[in-house]
């Protein structure tokens, strides 16, 4: 029998108590079965089908009523049932595709029924039989054997409506990806992305590869670290905030054109844009600049949409939005000037006058910044939301960019770039710094911001400038935050719906 939708987790006394005694009644089934000589929990079990494949091979083939006179074996979740007594039908889901089971008293015969009584919604199941199609010309399996190979002890909840409680999903994956197909569609998402961002810089003669995660100097971003502690050698770590200076290392050791995707650590807060622990992808080419990094960026989101969702037209929040084509390439400052109507604005423009359009527009500031922080702070919170279609904001102040190289034609500022796509960073380029002298002298910069008390600012990293002066070629570097692009393609609005696993509060 069907039992009752019990919440996954309770939210009152009275479902405690339901919950405990569906438990135990579920515990007794497993101890008949066991007394019976049978196993709940079985090892290894073989099928000649998966539910999908059966769903292929005769999916418009049979008329209604009609037997295929193909016997398979398959499993299966069960999430539901109807019927009782002399015909029921169950329901099996294996990943995506639901395969109904047709049980009946002259087929399975009146002890395969009553084993059938003590098997309850979330049960692992094998069944063999004949592929039929139903009177009501349901693709079905005919059971002639039905085995439990895993019982649920814990009820699942409601698996028709799915779970709809943010906690429960984001606590319990599992539960959400078994009741949840929008759970489970967005995470298929997330894998075609990945691989489809592999496989265009594959093809493109990149080489993956895998650094460390454990860091002895903190770098590569600017970013608070997580402290972690190796007692062999006594000595603290960090996980990393970016593979940056590894990856350069090893443009600089002779390997042209490297990426990584993986994950990466910030000791930073939570938002729905932000979780402790998330995926980048870093690739480094060496000749390229950030022209050439531009392009690829486009490329790799273009082949991402294209492969996950069909198209490279996206729907974000009811809203179209368009990724093909060319993206427009904006100057941070141009942006900043039209937002405040200020066409004079430039970064020799007197401190105390830009901290003045601060105050006007409610940015809040800092005294210790200078006339580039003040720029990026106007930006991030007057232009960056409002950049709806794709678009390159590029050449950021040298202050804010302390491993991009100084622009060519223009020393207040870097090349760099990043894309923004419904208001959000995607991630973030540049022509990269080379000249060992002048990210010494950006480094030790940052060192003194961090002896200021700065928990972002990065470290003299003396391994990695030791590599620099061996000697770097012209390079271009890109990092794209995968969840982001996820969130972006799979049309959710946080990064917890995106990662499997989110970091969350104790419950």
């Amino acid at each position: 029998m069907s039992e009752p939708p019990t919440p996954a987790t309770p939210e009152s006394a009275e479902d405690a108590s339901r919950l405990e005694a569906l438990i135990a009644e579920r515990r007794a089934k497993a101890a008949r079965l066991r007394e019976q000589g049978g196993d709940p929990y079985p090892v290894g079990v073989r099928f000649t089908h998966s539910l999908a494949s059966v769903q292929a091979d005769w999916e418009g083939k049979l008329e209604a009523g009609e037997s295929s006179g193909a016997r398979v074996s398959v499993g299966g979740r069960l999430v539901r049932r109807r019927g009782h007594g002399r015909l029921a039908f169950l329901v099996l889901r294996e990943g995506d595709a639901d395969l109904q089971v047709m049980a009946a008293l002259d087929v399975l015969g009146a002890e395969g029924m009553t084993r059938l009584d003590d098997l309850d919604l979330g049960d692992w199941a094998a069944v063999e039989g004949e592929v039929i199609r139903s009177r009501r010309g349901e693709l079905s399996v005919q059971a002639e054997q039905i085995a439990l190979i895993g019982k649920s002890l814990r009820p699942l909840p409601d698996t028709w409506h799915g779970v709809r409680d943010v906690e429960t999903r984001f606590r319990q994956r599992e539960v959400d990806l078994t009741v949840n197909a929008a759970a489970r569609r967005v995470f298929h998402i997330r894998a075609t992305v990945i691989a489809a961002l592999r496989a265009e810089l594959v093809e493109r003669g990149y080489v993956e590869v895998e650094t460390p995660m454990l860091h002895p100097i903190p770098g590569g971003a600017t970013a608070r670290p997580f402290v972690t502690h190796h007692n062999a050698l006594d000595m603290d770590l960090f996980l990393r905030v970016a593979p940056e200076l590894y990856l350069k290392r090893l443009v600089a050791g002779g390997m042209p054109r490297v990426f990584e995707i993986g994950r990466v650590f910030r000791n930073e807060g939570l938002s729905p844009r932000h979780n402790p622990e998330f995926t980048m992808l870093e690739s480094y080419e060496a000749y390229a600049d950030y022209h050439g990094m531009m392009d690829l960026t486009q490329a790799l989101v273009q082949r991402a949409a294209r492969e996950a969702i069909g198209t490279t037209t996206a729907i974000y929040g009811g809203r179209e939005v368009d990724l093909g084509g060319q993206w427009p390439r904006r100057p941070l400052l141009d942006l900043v000037g039209e937002a405040t109507g200020r066409d004079d604005l430039g970064y020799e423009t007197p401190p105390a006058e830009v901290r003045a359009l601060c105050a006007e527009h409610g940015v809040p500031i800092e005294e210790s910044w200078g006339v580039g922080k003040l720029m990026l702070e106007l930006y991030e919170k007057l232009v960056e939301h409002t950049l709806w279609d794709p678009t390159f904001v590029i050449d950021y102040p040298v202050e804010v960019s302390p491993l991009a190289r100084r622009h060519r034609e223009d020393a207040h500022v870097v090349e760099r770039f990043e894309p923004i796509v419904v208001g959000r960073e995607l991630g973030n380029a540049f022509s990269e710094l080379t000249d060992p002298d002048d990210q010494r002298a950006r480094l030790e910069a940052q060192g003194r911001a961090k002896a200021a008390g700065d928990e972002e600012a990065m470290a003299v990293d003396e391994a990695y400038l030791r590599a620099m002066e061996f000697g770097m070629p012209p390079m271009g570097g890109l990092g794209i935050g995968v969840d982001r692009l996820v969130m972006l393609l799979a049309d959710v609005q946080t990064i917890r719906d995106v990662i499997l696993f989110p970091t969350l509060r104790p419950e």
